[in-house]
Protein backbone atom coordinates (compact mmCIF):
# COMPACT_ATOMS: atom_id res chain seq x y z
CA UNK A 1 0.00 0.00 0.00
CA UNK A 2 1.73 3.16 -1.11
CA UNK A 3 0.47 5.61 1.30
CA UNK A 4 0.99 9.84 0.84
CA UNK A 5 1.10 11.81 4.26
CA UNK A 6 0.75 15.76 3.52
CA UNK A 7 1.62 18.01 5.76
CA UNK A 8 3.09 21.59 5.92
CA UNK A 9 5.66 20.85 8.23
CA UNK A 10 8.53 17.84 8.22
CA UNK A 11 12.03 18.18 9.56
CA UNK A 12 14.14 20.30 10.05
CA UNK A 13 11.03 23.05 8.90
CA UNK A 14 9.18 21.89 12.69
CA UNK A 15 7.36 24.37 14.56
CA UNK A 16 4.42 22.70 15.92
CA UNK A 17 3.26 19.48 17.26
CA UNK A 18 1.97 18.59 13.89
CA UNK A 19 5.06 18.26 12.20
CA UNK A 20 6.80 16.35 15.64
CA UNK A 21 3.59 14.03 15.03
CA UNK A 22 4.23 13.47 11.04
CA UNK A 23 7.78 13.25 11.58
CA UNK A 24 7.85 10.34 13.66
CA UNK A 25 4.06 8.63 12.59
CA UNK A 26 6.00 8.33 9.14
CA UNK A 27 9.22 6.58 10.84
CA UNK A 28 7.25 3.81 12.06
CA UNK A 29 4.87 3.76 8.82
CA UNK A 30 7.55 3.18 6.74
CA UNK A 31 8.27 -0.23 8.41
CA UNK A 32 4.27 -1.17 7.11
CA UNK A 33 3.50 0.49 4.09
CA UNK A 34 5.24 2.45 1.23
CA UNK A 35 5.28 6.02 2.45
CA UNK A 36 5.49 9.38 0.92
CA UNK A 37 5.72 12.87 2.60
CA UNK A 38 4.89 15.45 0.75
CA UNK A 39 5.28 19.16 2.69
CA UNK A 40 5.43 22.63 2.28
CA UNK A 41 8.84 24.45 1.89
CA UNK A 42 12.37 24.52 0.69
CA UNK A 43 14.34 20.92 -0.89
CA UNK A 44 14.32 18.06 1.66
CA UNK A 45 16.92 15.41 1.28
CA UNK A 46 15.51 12.29 2.55
CA UNK A 47 14.30 9.91 0.60
CA UNK A 48 10.89 9.80 0.01
CA UNK A 49 10.29 13.15 1.03
CA UNK A 50 8.75 15.82 -1.69
CA UNK A 51 8.90 19.67 -0.65
CA UNK A 52 6.90 22.03 -2.73
CA UNK A 53 7.26 26.37 -1.77
CA UNK A 54 4.82 28.42 -2.45
CA UNK A 55 3.84 29.30 -6.40
CA UNK A 56 5.80 32.50 -7.76
CA UNK A 57 2.31 33.95 -9.03
CA UNK A 58 1.47 33.99 -5.23
CA UNK A 59 4.22 35.21 -3.59
CA UNK A 60 2.60 38.44 -2.50
CA UNK A 61 -1.00 37.07 -1.66
CA UNK A 62 -2.66 36.55 1.45
CA UNK A 63 -0.59 33.66 3.10
CA UNK A 64 -3.87 31.40 3.24
CA UNK A 65 -4.14 31.67 -0.47
CA UNK A 66 -0.58 30.83 -0.55
CA UNK A 67 -1.14 27.76 1.46
CA UNK A 68 -4.46 26.56 -1.20
CA UNK A 69 -1.74 26.99 -4.06
CA UNK A 70 0.57 24.73 -2.64
CA UNK A 71 -2.12 22.56 -1.62
CA UNK A 72 -2.75 22.34 -5.21
CA UNK A 73 0.51 21.41 -6.59
CA UNK A 74 0.03 18.30 -3.99
CA UNK A 75 -2.81 16.70 -4.58
CA UNK A 76 -1.30 17.23 -8.97
CA UNK A 77 1.74 14.87 -7.38
CA UNK A 78 -0.34 12.18 -5.33
CA UNK A 79 -1.01 10.46 -8.40
CA UNK A 80 -0.67 6.93 -7.55
CA UNK A 81 -1.70 6.97 -4.64
CA UNK A 82 -3.74 4.11 -2.53
CA UNK A 83 -4.34 6.31 0.17
CA UNK A 84 -4.04 9.92 1.28
CA UNK A 85 -3.62 11.50 4.83
CA UNK A 86 -3.26 14.95 5.28
CA UNK A 87 -2.19 16.96 8.75
CA UNK A 88 -3.83 20.03 9.66
CA UNK A 89 -5.81 22.49 7.81
CA UNK A 90 -2.79 23.98 5.92
CA UNK A 91 -2.85 20.36 4.37
CA UNK A 92 -6.30 19.03 4.16
CA UNK A 93 -6.94 21.19 0.79
CA UNK A 94 -4.53 19.20 -0.36
CA UNK A 95 -5.84 15.75 0.68
CA UNK A 96 -9.24 16.85 -0.76
CA UNK A 97 -8.20 17.92 -4.09
CA UNK A 98 -6.55 14.24 -4.37
CA UNK A 99 -9.41 12.27 -3.14
CA UNK A 100 -11.31 13.70 -5.68
CA UNK A 101 -8.62 14.28 -8.43
CA UNK A 102 -7.29 10.14 -7.86
CA UNK A 103 -10.62 8.69 -6.37
CA UNK A 104 -8.08 7.43 -3.37
CA UNK A 105 -9.64 7.54 0.23
CA UNK A 106 -8.39 10.99 2.23
CA UNK A 107 -7.67 10.44 6.16
CA UNK A 108 -7.57 13.39 7.70
CA UNK A 109 -5.55 14.08 11.47
CA UNK A 110 -7.09 16.68 13.57
CA UNK A 111 -4.43 18.08 15.22
CA UNK A 112 -6.70 21.58 15.80
CA UNK A 113 -9.82 22.99 14.66
CA UNK A 114 -10.33 26.39 12.96
CA UNK A 115 -12.99 26.77 14.67
CA UNK A 116 -12.25 27.07 18.42
CA UNK A 117 -9.37 29.34 16.96
CA UNK A 118 -11.07 32.29 16.34
CA UNK A 119 -7.76 34.40 17.25
CA UNK A 120 -6.03 33.33 13.87
CA UNK A 121 -8.75 35.74 12.62
CA UNK A 122 -6.26 38.36 13.56
CA UNK A 123 -3.28 36.65 12.15
CA UNK A 124 -4.61 35.71 8.57
CA UNK A 125 -7.30 38.40 8.24
CA UNK A 126 -9.87 37.35 5.43
CA UNK A 127 -7.42 34.33 5.15
CA UNK A 128 -9.05 32.67 8.36
CA UNK A 129 -12.46 32.54 6.32
CA UNK A 130 -10.50 30.38 3.81
CA UNK A 131 -8.69 28.31 6.35
CA UNK A 132 -11.95 27.79 8.43
CA UNK A 133 -13.49 26.86 4.75
CA UNK A 134 -10.55 24.38 3.56
CA UNK A 135 -10.77 22.19 7.37
CA UNK A 136 -14.61 22.09 6.83
CA UNK A 137 -14.48 20.98 3.41
CA UNK A 138 -11.96 18.21 3.88
CA UNK A 139 -13.34 16.87 7.05
CA UNK A 140 -17.06 16.52 6.27
CA UNK A 141 -15.96 14.27 2.78
CA UNK A 142 -13.52 12.93 4.68
CA UNK A 143 -13.47 8.73 4.63
CA UNK A 144 -12.28 9.00 8.18
CA UNK A 145 -11.11 11.36 10.89
CA UNK A 146 -8.22 10.35 13.44
CA UNK A 147 -8.83 12.75 16.61
CA UNK A 148 -5.34 12.87 19.03
CA UNK A 149 -7.18 12.74 22.17
CA UNK A 150 -11.06 12.30 23.13
CA UNK A 151 -11.29 15.54 23.60
CA UNK A 152 -10.54 16.29 19.96
CA UNK A 153 -13.48 13.86 19.05
CA UNK A 154 -15.77 15.95 21.20
CA UNK A 155 -14.81 18.73 19.26
CA UNK A 156 -14.46 17.39 16.01
CA UNK A 157 -18.69 16.32 16.58
CA UNK A 158 -19.27 19.16 18.44
CA UNK A 159 -17.84 22.20 15.56
CA UNK A 160 -18.93 19.57 12.59
CA UNK A 161 -22.38 17.50 13.92
CA UNK A 162 -22.64 16.12 10.14
CA UNK A 163 -19.80 14.14 10.53
CA UNK A 164 -20.90 10.62 11.69
CA UNK A 165 -19.57 9.73 15.04
CA UNK A 166 -18.38 6.00 13.54
CA UNK A 167 -16.00 7.91 10.93
CA UNK A 168 -13.95 9.83 14.01
CA UNK A 169 -11.34 7.16 15.73
CA UNK A 170 -9.38 8.22 18.64
CA UNK A 171 -5.51 8.04 18.22
CA UNK A 172 -3.46 9.68 20.28
CA UNK A 173 -0.17 11.55 19.86
CA UNK A 174 3.11 9.52 20.92
CA UNK A 175 6.58 10.32 22.10
CA UNK A 176 10.00 8.92 21.52
CA UNK A 177 11.29 7.53 24.50
CA UNK A 178 14.26 6.63 23.35
CA UNK A 179 15.07 10.14 22.59
CA UNK A 180 13.07 12.04 25.44
CA UNK A 181 14.95 10.86 28.23
CA UNK A 182 16.86 12.92 31.19
CA UNK A 183 19.94 14.13 30.08
CA UNK A 184 22.36 15.28 33.27
CA UNK A 185 24.60 17.33 31.02
CA UNK A 186 24.61 21.14 32.26
CA UNK A 187 26.39 22.73 29.45
CA UNK A 188 23.01 23.86 27.13
CA UNK A 189 21.84 25.57 30.57
CA UNK A 190 24.90 27.61 30.92
CA UNK A 191 25.00 28.50 27.71
CA UNK A 192 21.65 30.39 27.67
CA UNK A 193 22.25 31.85 30.80
CA UNK A 194 20.44 29.30 33.37
CA UNK A 195 22.05 28.47 36.80
CA UNK A 196 21.80 24.91 37.32
CA UNK A 197 21.70 25.35 41.11
CA UNK A 198 18.69 27.20 41.70
CA UNK A 199 15.64 25.59 40.88
CA UNK A 200 13.64 26.54 37.67
CA UNK A 201 9.88 26.92 35.99
CA UNK A 202 10.17 26.57 32.04
CA UNK A 203 7.45 27.02 29.32
CA UNK A 204 8.41 25.70 25.90
CA UNK A 205 6.01 26.84 22.69
CA UNK A 206 5.45 29.29 20.16
CA UNK A 207 4.00 32.96 20.83
CA UNK A 208 0.40 32.44 20.02
CA UNK A 209 -2.85 33.28 21.50
CA UNK A 210 -3.56 29.00 21.82
CA UNK A 211 -0.44 28.60 23.80
CA UNK A 212 -1.50 31.27 26.87
CA UNK A 213 2.26 32.59 27.25
CA UNK A 214 0.76 36.12 28.45
CA UNK A 215 -0.99 33.89 31.20
CA UNK A 216 2.15 32.33 32.36
CA UNK A 217 3.52 35.40 32.23
CA UNK A 218 0.89 37.14 34.16
CA UNK A 219 0.97 34.28 36.81
CA UNK A 220 4.54 34.50 37.14
CA UNK A 221 4.41 37.48 38.89
CA UNK A 222 2.98 35.07 42.33
CA UNK A 223 6.05 32.66 41.57
CA UNK A 224 8.35 31.88 44.03
CA UNK A 225 11.46 34.49 43.91
CA UNK A 226 13.61 32.23 44.18
CA UNK A 227 13.19 30.33 41.76
CA UNK A 228 14.12 31.08 37.66
CA UNK A 229 11.69 31.25 34.59
CA UNK A 230 12.51 29.82 31.26
CA UNK A 231 10.94 30.52 28.30
CA UNK A 232 11.67 29.08 25.53
CA UNK A 233 9.34 30.95 23.19
CA UNK A 234 9.64 31.91 19.42
CA UNK A 235 7.86 32.43 15.99
CA UNK A 236 5.23 34.78 17.06
CA UNK A 237 1.81 34.59 15.38
CA UNK A 238 1.71 38.90 14.86
CA UNK A 239 3.48 42.05 15.80
CA UNK A 240 0.65 42.75 18.66
CA UNK A 241 1.81 39.48 20.45
CA UNK A 242 4.73 39.56 20.22
CA UNK A 243 5.03 43.28 21.46
CA UNK A 244 2.80 42.51 24.02
CA UNK A 245 4.94 39.33 25.61
CA UNK A 246 8.02 41.78 25.08
CA UNK A 247 5.79 43.91 27.45
CA UNK A 248 5.18 41.32 30.14
CA UNK A 249 8.79 39.82 29.77
CA UNK A 250 10.28 43.41 30.38
CA UNK A 251 7.48 43.88 33.45
CA UNK A 252 8.56 41.16 35.01
CA UNK A 253 12.53 41.24 34.41
CA UNK A 254 11.94 44.82 36.20
CA UNK A 255 10.59 43.30 39.28
CA UNK A 256 12.56 39.58 40.00
CA UNK A 257 15.74 38.02 38.89
CA UNK A 258 16.19 34.84 37.07
CA UNK A 259 14.01 35.41 33.80
CA UNK A 260 15.69 33.93 31.09
CA UNK A 261 13.97 34.20 27.35
CA UNK A 262 15.11 31.93 24.42
CA UNK A 263 13.58 33.47 21.54
CA UNK A 264 15.27 31.02 18.56
CA UNK A 265 14.07 27.67 18.04
CA UNK A 266 16.29 25.27 19.83
CA UNK A 267 17.42 21.77 18.86
CA UNK A 268 15.75 19.09 20.00
CA UNK A 269 19.05 17.89 22.23
CA UNK A 270 18.86 21.03 23.36
CA UNK A 271 15.74 21.40 24.89
CA UNK A 272 15.87 18.20 26.06
CA UNK A 273 18.07 19.21 28.70
CA UNK A 274 16.45 22.00 29.51
CA UNK A 275 13.48 20.10 30.28
CA UNK A 276 15.35 17.50 32.07
CA UNK A 277 16.62 20.49 34.93
CA UNK A 278 13.27 21.96 35.18
CA UNK A 279 11.95 21.67 38.71
CA UNK A 280 8.28 22.55 36.94
CA UNK A 281 7.05 22.69 33.09
CA UNK A 282 4.01 24.83 32.55
CA UNK A 283 1.49 24.12 29.61
CA UNK A 284 -0.86 26.99 30.53
CA UNK A 285 -2.54 26.41 27.09
CA UNK A 286 -6.19 27.59 26.33
CA UNK A 287 -6.64 25.39 23.48
CA UNK A 288 -4.53 22.06 23.46
CA UNK A 289 -6.08 19.36 21.47
CA UNK A 290 -3.57 17.18 23.31
CA UNK A 291 -0.20 18.64 23.76
CA UNK A 292 2.70 16.34 22.73
CA UNK A 293 4.82 19.03 25.01
CA UNK A 294 3.77 17.87 27.56
CA UNK A 295 4.50 14.10 26.75
CA UNK A 296 8.23 15.25 26.11
CA UNK A 297 8.36 17.10 29.57
CA UNK A 298 7.13 13.70 31.24
CA UNK A 299 9.80 11.41 29.28
CA UNK A 300 12.44 14.06 30.73
CA UNK A 301 10.90 13.13 33.50
CA UNK A 302 9.73 17.07 34.86
CA UNK A 303 6.54 17.08 36.97
CA UNK A 304 3.88 19.05 34.72
CA UNK A 305 1.53 22.03 35.64
CA UNK A 306 -0.80 22.60 32.47
CA UNK A 307 -4.61 23.64 32.10
CA UNK A 308 -7.42 21.46 32.42
CA UNK A 309 -8.45 21.85 28.61
CA UNK A 310 -8.83 19.84 25.13
CA UNK A 311 -6.59 16.36 25.28
CA UNK A 312 -4.45 17.23 27.94
CA UNK A 313 -6.37 15.88 30.93
CA UNK A 314 -5.74 12.49 28.80
CA UNK A 315 -1.73 13.18 28.85
CA UNK A 316 -1.11 14.89 32.38
CA UNK A 317 -2.39 12.56 35.02
CA UNK A 318 -3.55 15.20 37.85
CA UNK A 319 -2.12 14.04 40.85
CA UNK A 320 0.05 11.81 39.78
CA UNK A 321 2.51 13.46 37.21
CA UNK A 322 1.62 16.68 37.46
CA UNK A 323 -0.56 19.38 38.33
CA UNK A 324 -4.26 20.53 36.04
CA UNK A 325 -5.31 24.00 36.55
CA UNK A 326 -8.63 24.76 36.10
CA UNK A 327 -10.43 26.96 33.41
CA UNK A 328 -13.31 28.50 32.88
CA UNK A 329 -13.38 29.52 29.02
CA UNK A 330 -15.73 31.82 27.07
CA UNK A 331 -16.10 31.58 23.44
CA UNK A 332 -13.22 32.66 22.06
CA UNK A 333 -11.42 30.16 24.17
CA UNK A 334 -9.94 32.82 26.95
CA UNK A 335 -10.38 32.78 30.54
CA UNK A 336 -13.63 34.46 31.76
CA UNK A 337 -11.68 35.66 34.99
CA UNK A 338 -7.70 36.03 33.71
CA UNK A 339 -6.43 37.00 36.93
CA UNK A 340 -8.19 33.90 38.85
CA UNK A 341 -6.53 31.37 35.89
CA UNK A 342 -3.06 33.27 36.61
CA UNK A 343 -3.37 33.10 40.08
CA UNK A 344 -4.36 28.65 40.05
CA UNK A 345 -1.65 28.21 37.80
CA UNK A 346 0.65 30.01 40.40
CA UNK A 347 -0.46 28.58 43.21
CA UNK A 348 0.22 25.27 41.24
CA UNK A 349 3.60 26.27 40.46
CA UNK A 350 4.82 27.20 44.08
CA UNK A 351 3.36 23.75 45.18
CA UNK A 352 5.66 22.04 43.60
CA UNK A 353 8.70 24.76 43.93
CA UNK A 354 8.15 24.52 47.31
CA UNK A 355 8.08 20.23 47.67
CA UNK A 356 10.95 19.30 45.41
CA UNK A 357 10.75 15.71 46.31
CA UNK A 358 6.97 15.14 45.03
CA UNK A 359 8.12 17.00 41.94
CA UNK A 360 10.48 14.47 41.53
CA UNK A 361 8.26 11.93 41.82
CA UNK A 362 5.90 12.87 39.59
CA UNK A 363 8.53 13.94 37.03
CA UNK A 364 9.47 9.79 37.37
CA UNK A 365 5.93 8.65 37.55
CA UNK A 366 5.43 11.12 34.26
CA UNK A 367 8.08 8.87 32.86
CA UNK A 368 6.86 5.88 33.35
CA UNK A 369 3.22 6.73 31.73
CA UNK A 370 4.91 8.36 29.09
CA UNK A 371 7.19 4.85 28.03
CA UNK A 372 3.74 3.04 28.88
CA UNK A 373 0.66 4.46 27.06
CA UNK A 374 1.90 6.72 23.99
CA UNK A 375 4.58 4.53 21.68
CA UNK A 376 4.83 5.50 18.22
CA UNK A 377 5.25 1.64 16.77
CA UNK A 378 1.51 1.47 18.79
CA UNK A 379 0.39 4.33 16.92
CA UNK A 380 1.79 3.63 13.89
CA UNK A 381 0.16 0.23 13.86
CA UNK A 382 -3.38 1.40 14.71
CA UNK A 383 -2.78 4.02 11.69
CA UNK A 384 -2.47 0.86 9.59
CA UNK A 385 -5.02 -1.24 10.44
CA UNK A 386 -7.33 2.33 9.66
CA UNK A 387 -5.92 2.50 6.31
CA UNK A 388 -6.36 -1.21 5.58
CA UNK A 389 -10.27 -1.13 6.32
CA UNK A 390 -10.67 1.46 3.92
CA UNK A 391 -8.66 0.75 0.71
Amino acid sequence: MRVDLLTREYPPEVYGGAGVHVEYLARELRNLADVRVRCFGAPRREPGVHAYPVPDGLAGANAALQVLGVDLEIAAACAGADLVHSHTWYANFAGHTAKMLHGVPHVVTTHSLEPLRPWKAEQLGGGYTLSSWAERTALLAADAVIAVSEGMRRDVLTCYPEIAPERVTVIHNGIDTGQYAPDPGTEVLLRHGIDPARPYVVFVGRITRQKGLVHLLRAARAFDPAAQLVLCAGAPDTPEIAAEVTGLVDELRASRAGVVWISEMLPRPEVIQILTHATVFVCPSVYEPMGIVNLEAMACETAVVATATGGIPEVVADGETGLLVPIDQGADGEPHDPEAFAAAMARGVNTLLADPAKAAGMGSAGRRRAVEHFSWPAIAARTRELYASLV
